[in-house]
């Protein structure tokens, strides 16, 4: 290979890794241009404070309608069929869990989707109060259901045993469905006295904004008449 060869194939090598480069650069700018900027974290913040409740009442509605106890039966008793109750397995548990993280999670995102939008703080406000009305609308029918499931009551213990049993059918479910309905009322209670605030602030920063200054039109100037006046 020659001197010049070499040189030559040197340069090729530099155009192309030059249009690469800005042809990644075009692309980033093009992604950039379809992204809207931030307009602050507020949306995201408020979005983060109320999903700390918002998952503790998503955490009783899911528990009232996926938990279910482990039950083994078999025949051979006066009855027919005996029947053992255990606790809820470990992966019940966690699927419990599991879904009860995800309507956080969802609003989080609205919340970080909203830095980028006009009015952002309010629409991570408003979703935060539809998810909550969402999660806790079906609460009755999954504490039937749940009910159902525990015949002996959430401790699995008949009423017979005075001294063990804690809770009777029914009477866990009751309080489950309105820890989920308190705990949304909160939700929604935080997030319109946080709209409010932030409206009024808003209006007040309004209102103390100076007026624009107007103004004065100037007289005009011009160069001293050098005509002498006429005798």
């Amino acid at each position: 290979m020659t001197e010049d060869s070499y040189e030559r194939g040197q340069e090729e090598a530099g155009w192309e890794l030059a249009e690469e480069i800005q042809t990644r650069g075009r692309i980033g700018y093009t992604l950039a241009r379809l992204v809207p900027a931030s307009r602050g974290r507020s949306a995201l913040a408020i979005a983060g404070f109320l999903g700390i409740p918002l998952f503790f009442s998503s955490l009783m509605a899911f528990t009232l309608a996926l938990e279910k106890p482990g039950k083994i039966q078999w025949h051979g008793c006066h009855s027919g069929v005996c029947t053992v109750w255990h606790q809820p397995t470990a992966a019940n548990i966690a699927q419990v869990w599991g879904w009860a993280v995800v309507p956080s999670l969802v609003l989080v995102l609205i919340g970080w989707i909203a830095t980028r939008l006009p009015l952002g703080f309010y629409v991570s406000c408003i979703a935060a109060i539809v998810i909550s009305m969402a999660v806790v609308h079906r609460t009755g029918i999954w504490a039937v259901h749940h009910t159902v499931r525990f015949p002996l009551g959430v401790d699995l213990i008949p009423a017979s045993n005075h001294f063990s049993n804690q809770w009777d059918p029914g009477e866990w479910e009751r309080e489950a469905r309105y820890t989920a309905l308190s705990l949304q009322h909160w939700t929604i209670g935080i997030a319109l006295a946080a709209m409010l605030v932030m409206g009024f602030l808003a209006l007040r920063a309004q209102r103390k904004r100076p007026p624009p200054v107007v103004g004065v039109p100037m007289e005009g100037t011009h160069a001293p008449d050098a005509t002498m006046p006429g005798t």
